[in-house]
């Protein structure tokens, strides 16, 4: 008996898979992994002075050094006196000369000590000799624990980001909406409820929900509180009283963190308890989410042709199809936006819990702050330039109006209502009269106003009705857009 054919593997003979060809490594290129730090880093690169690790690592010296300072200036230990100004001008600039070189140093003694603030100690007494300050070493990191450092030092990195970028590039965008909805508030527009023609309204007001939402948001988060400690290893200033009992430590603390531009949070265990950051995040992902809607409403507006979309000189919008000029800055927001909320939302509830005294959850998830607040500025970037590539059609939103003369059977029959109230005979069952007359019906202009004609009005209500048009039937729109 003949063998057996062997078994035929899934690609047949003739089309065998091509060895992979030799490549480079991208990794030991330094190529980023993420989006952010590579296609979008122009978008969102000042968050890296804020919200980096090397920031992080600035802001753990800037920590430190201060509170070095503070304990030399209110002299809280036996035989500790004040520095003079050049000393302190010198362990200051060891923060303001924190560059590259910095950086990599403190990552050779991170390599070693297996512990990032333990290095950020270590780094600043190596420079302390240099100061006529070798002395004090000891009272670098005095009667800390790392999230006393950690804790102020995410507090100053994520003030200063959302203060120094997020702020800003959320106003920007907000400020493209405040300027649409005050060119367009007189522009009349058919309104959609369920995605159906309904009374109408202007553009410029439909714009002016947003900003008004938008606005409201930011205001809560210009008020934001951002909360620091400094107490030790459980939050009972334990070892702090063990060295100077006749301190008073909570003071100490207090001035220290406050001297820091934050808000001094009097009682915690051995991390601060992070509800600040569950607040602000709270409050940017509610932002993020309004503005969504935005984007939503935007593109469905350019997709029935109310916006016709500026051509960027150059500029594919389609591989195959020449005539495309998609809406790519509204659909790129929407994705960030979201991207940005999945992480907020993620560290909003991961960062108010800790088992009992202190677990590191907090940690690895405290390192994704820039990401997330990344992802909203990329956003907001795509948002403030697409709305500068749009311009209204304003002949395509007279045509929808004329095209849909039923929206006046809410006026009208409201009038009718308003006649029998008066004592107006035959004003009976209005709404039904203009049910009959207009539900799954197209009503023109003639129709509507012979209909208006037959009803028996007084002079003054009949001229009302018989002088208004969809595009008038706007109410107080303009005014309202306008008030925001």
């Amino acid at each position: 008996m003949p063998d057996s054919p062997a078994p035929q593997s899934p690609q047949s003979a003739t089309t065998a898979a091509a060895p992979a060809p030799a490549r480079q490594s991208l990794a030991e290129a330094g190529i980023p992994l993420g989006p952010l730090d590579g296609r979008y880093r122009a978008a969102v690169a000042p968050l890296a002075d804020h919200l980096s690790e090397a920031a992080l690592n600035r802001n753990r010296l800037h920590v430190e050094v201060e509170w070095f300072i503070h304990l030399s200036r209110r002299q809280v230990l036996p035989g500790l006196a004040a520095l003079t100004a050049e000393q302190e001008n010198g362990l200051r600039a060891i923060v303001t000369d924190f560059g590259p070189e910095g950086v990599a140093e403190l990552a050779e003694i991170e390599a070693v000590t297996v512990h990032d603030v333990k290095a950020v100690e270590y780094y600043i007494g190596r420079r302390l000799e240099g100061l006529g300050l070798g002395h004090l070493k000891p009272l670098v990191h005095f009667a800390c624990t790392s999230e006393d450092i950690n804790n102020l030092s995410y507090a100053v990195g994520v003030r200063d980001a959302v203060v120094d970028v997020w702020l800003p590039a959320a106003r920007a965008a907000v400020g493209t909406l405040r300027e649409l909805a005050a060119s367009a508030a007189g522009i009349p527009m058919l309104s959609r409820t369920h995605g159906q023609p309904a009374t109408p309204t202007t553009l410029g007001k439909e714009i002016a929900v947003f900003v008004f939402r938008l606005e409201r948001q930011l205001a809560r988060i210009e008020r934001q509180e951002y909360l620091g400690k400094i107490n030790g290893a459980t939050g009972t200033y334990a070892a702090h009283l063990s060295a100077a009992p006749d301190a008073d430590w909570p003071e100490v603390s207090r001035t220290f963190v406050e001297h820091l531009g934050l808000t001094w949070n009097p009682l915690t265990t051995q991390i601060e308890s992070h509800d600040w950051q569950a607040e602000l995040y709270a409050d940017v992902a509610r932002f993020n989410r309004i503005l969504h809607g935005f984007c939503v409403d935007v593109w469905s507006y350019i997709s029935i042709g109310y916006f016709a979309q500026i051509p960027v000189a150059g500029a594919t919008g389609s591989s195959t199809m020449p005539h495309k000029v998609n809406p790519i800055r509204f659909e790129n927001a929407e994705a960030n936006l979201e991207l940005s909320n999945a992480l907020l939302d993620s560290l909003g509830a991961t960062l108010v819990e800790s088992r009992w005294q202190r677990d590191l959850t907090d940690s690895t998830s405290q390192r994704n702050i820039g990401v997330a607040l990344g992802h909203s500025v990329l956003a907001l970037s795509n948002v403030t330039k697409g709305m500068k590539q749009l311009k209204v059609a304003e002949p395509v939103l007279e045509g929808d109006l004329d095209a849909n003369w039923e929206v006046l059977g809410e006026a009208v029959q409201t009038v009718m209502r308003a006649q029998a109230i008066a004592g107006v005979e035959g004003m009976d069952d209005p709404y039904e009269r203009l049910k009959e007359l207009t539900r799954g019906h197209r009503v023109d202009g003639a129709r509507m106003r012979e209909f208006v004609a037959g009803l028996g009005l007084e002079p003054d209500a009949e001229a009302r009705l018989m002088a208004l048009t969809p595009a008038s039937y706007t109410g107080l729109a303009e005014e309202l857009a306008r008030g925001v």
